[in-house]
């Protein structure tokens, strides 16, 4: 099983950014998809997840209208577009993989699979 997250960067505020992840070894299209991240100090915290299908997207509130989650079952890809970014969004940003139901998403130890991570640094 591998997921493999990039898509990381250094860019400044107000910029745009988009997040890959790209999965293998286990049935893309079963699991629902999310997106947490964690800042120097802080807890891995949950961003986003997607439906099976990706008929259905999950965000957490504060992020809801600058990030956009999606995926491409057809490519074994889930997506991060992440809008106006701000410094706070400074973090390394996972990809993860879980079978958990809707009311569990936004719990790390819901799922099952992680990615190594990809570092996003955004400048004021």
């Amino acid at each position: 099983v591998q997921l493999q997250a990039s898509g990381g960067g250094l860019v400044q505020a107000g910029d745009s950014l988009r997040l890959s992840c790209a999965a293998s070894g286990f049935t893309f299209s079963t699991y629902r998809m999310g997106w947490f991240r964690q800042a120097p100090g802080d807890e891995r915290e949950f961003v986003a997840a997607i439906s099976e299908s990706g008929g259905r997207t999950y965000y957490t509130d504060s992020l809801k209208g600058r990030f956009t989650v999606s995926r491409d079952n057809a490519k074994n890809a889930v997506y991060l577009q992440m809008n106006s970014l701000k410094p706070e969004d400074t973090a390394v940003y996972y990809c993860a993989a879980t079978r958990t139901v809707v009311s569990g998403l936004q719990s790390r130890d819901n799922y099952r699979y992680w990615g190594q991570g990809t570092l996003v640094t955004v400048s004021s």
